[in-house]
């Protein structure tokens, strides 16, 4: 039977470099797996179905809301993100390591359901947040100006997580992240199952 594996939640304000950061983590570990939330947003260009997103529409996800088959959800730009409760527990069950993309009021309803390792990610500076926003050329003027609103709104929540990086320079946040999910691997919790047999004979 595998070892149930670490659930991480990352959360960020938009702009921080989150999803860069978590698709570079994944992608030279094997073990890591990232959820893929349900959102009833429109896709984004080069956004694709059931890799990015699960694009539903809002009847959908309500269906999924009565049968409670979401781990949390929340409603962001007036859209709704929603992450299934059975795929993560799968994942977990199967030995992998897993990886919530969640914001600060998705990641307190999961805290109340589940163990897991909370990581923030910090911009650094203001001016660097909109200045990404800006060269991403995803949103109009209006739009940005909301998201950094709601950038302070999120950021007054970052002494809720265990982890706090700040991406300055992406080659050192990346750095970061493998750290802490190394030092999440190398805790007695995992180690005492994964090497019992060699503990008994070593102490024997």
């Amino acid at each position: 039977m595998a070892i149930r594996g670490t659930l991480f939640i990352i959360s960020a304000p938009s702009g921080a470099g989150k999803t860069s950061l978590v698709s570079a983590l994944v992608t030279q570990d094997p073990q890591l797996r990232i959820s893929v939330s349900h959102t009833t947003r429109a896709p984004r260009t080069a956004e694709v179905h059931s890799q990015n997103y699960y694009f539903i529409d809002l009847p959908t996800f309500n269906q999924l809301k009565a049968e409670q088959a979401f781990l949390e959800y929340a409603q962001v730009f007036g859209h709704w993100y929603g992450t299934t409760q059975a795929w993560v527990e799968n994942q977990l069950n199967a030995g992998f390591d897993v990886i919530l993309e969640i914001d600060w009021q998705g990641a307190r309803r999961v805290r109340e359901m589940l163990s897991c390792v909370n990581i923030f990610i910090l911009p650094p500076s203001r001016a660097a947040l909109e200045a990404r926003l800006q060269n991403r050329a995803q949103d109009p003027p209006q739009v940005i100006v909301r998201r950094m609103q709601q950038a302070s709104v999120e950021i007054s929540h970052y002494h809720e997580y265990d982890y706090v990086v700040v991406n300055d320079v992406f080659e050192q946040a990346l750095a970061d992240l493998q750290a802490i999910v190394r030092a999440q691997r190398k805790k007695m919790s995992q180690q005492r199952e994964r090497w019992a047999t060699l503990i008994s004979h070593l102490s024997a």
